[in-house]
């Protein structure tokens, strides 16, 4: 498995990361925690060094079944996890979003109650969980930095979301010193706030790193829904329109090239392609593929697949730039933002702001 660092922090993950809101909620399937810590090890197994989590995953759930998971293994694991929403004192509504408190207090608390799931006295990554670029004030970093100074934090992130977009935030990331990396969706379909942030840190020459989630856009690139997959309601992949979904399988037979490579180094599958893909960008350390099973990890963590050609690279930017050949709507709104569109307005991107 290839390592990176993240930014400049001496933080390395593994390329091929662990997303580990699959375990800890029902919305990727469900799975008994004894399944779900399995499930986390097959992973570290395989050479998934990086694994990410969150506090609200299950409120707390997914924390500790890492936390069981890597008991006996903590110094082999780079550990990541988020906190900012305050599920404490919020109930959960299927996949609605939960209210973010970022007072000094309560961030503390949340801290320290993450520490106490995971069962360790350090994270190697904390990342501010979808936090809007006015609810990350100065005194919210100095409190980020004193973690990093005492050694309880190694590396500090800005998760961007929960939606795509949010370049304000991501901005801010690269712009800050504080902050080593931003996690952002991030794929072959759904390029906009990815690549712009890729050009934002290479414009600065910033160290921040990328960590690109969704990288499979949503099981269309690892092809695990197709026309006939019915997703049922508590799918999180149901939230997409039909519409999207439709235009997106055409889009797939569109980079079905990239299975076979015009090299002798190999083929790849295509799940596989879109994390090359992903990976042939410098500045993204990392990819966190959502796994559902040990077939997955398997696949997407192999480090015998070809890297994608300048060729392919270029075949692809081609593709996107003319949306894939698909001229319809697909059905999904524009980019989400916190500054009433500005962020995108000064990007200069040909996108608009979605409405609330």
């Amino acid at each position: 498995m290839q390592h990176r660092e993240l930014g400049d922090s001496g933080v390395e993950v593994s390329a091929v990361g662990f997303g580990a809101w699959v375990v800890g909620t029902d919305w990727w399937g469900d799975r008994s925690d004894e399944q779900a810590v399995e499930m986390v090890e097959t992973a570290l197994d395989a050479g998934v060094t990086y694994v990410d989590t969150g506090d609200v995953y299950g409120h707390g759930d997914s924390e500790e079944i890492v936390g069981a998971a890597i008991d006996g293994r903590r110094d082999a694991v780079t550990l990541s996890t988020k906190i900012g929403y305050d599920f404490y004192n919020n109930p959960q509504a299927g996949h609605g979003e939960l209210p973010k408190e970022l007072t000094r207090e309560y961030l503390t608390e949340a801290f320290e109650a993450s520490l106490d799931r995971l069962g360790t006295d350090y994270v190697d990554v904390l990342q501010l969980h979808n936090a809007d670029v006015d609810e990350v004030t100065p005194e919210v970093r100095d409190l980020l930095a004193e973690w990093k100074a005492d050694g309880r934090v190694r590396a500090l992130g800005w998760a961007l979301g929960p939606s795509i977009g949010w370049l304000a935030e991501g901005d801010a990331a690269v712009e800050y010193e504080a902050f080593d990396a931003v996690q952002t969706v991030f794929n072959l379909f759904e390029q906009g706030p990815g690549r712009h942030f890729v050009d934002t840190i290479r414009e600065s020459g910033s160290d921040t790193s990328i960590i690109a989630r969704v990288p499979h856009s949503s099981g269309l690139l690892n092809e695990q829904v197709t026309p006939d997959t019915v997703l049922e309601d508590g799918d999180h992949r149901s939230h997409r329109p039909r519409e999207w979904y439709e235009a997106g399988w055409e889009k797939v037979e569109a980079v079905r090239f990239l299975e076979d490579p015009d090299h002798a180094a190999g083929s790849r599958t295509m799940g596989q392609a879109a994390i090359r893909w992903l990976l042939a960008h410098d500045e993204v350390a990392a990819v966190t593929p959502t796994f559902r099973d040990g077939g997955d990890i398997a696949e997407w963590s192999a480090d015998d697949v070809p890297p994608l050609s300048d060729a392919e690279c270029d075949r692809v930017d081609e593709l996107y730039a003319r949306d894939f050949g698909i001229d319809r709507d697909d059905g999904m709104d524009a980019l989400r933002t916190s500054v009433g569109g500005d962020d995108i307005e000064a990007a200069g991107l040909d996108e608009r702001a979605a409405s609330y």
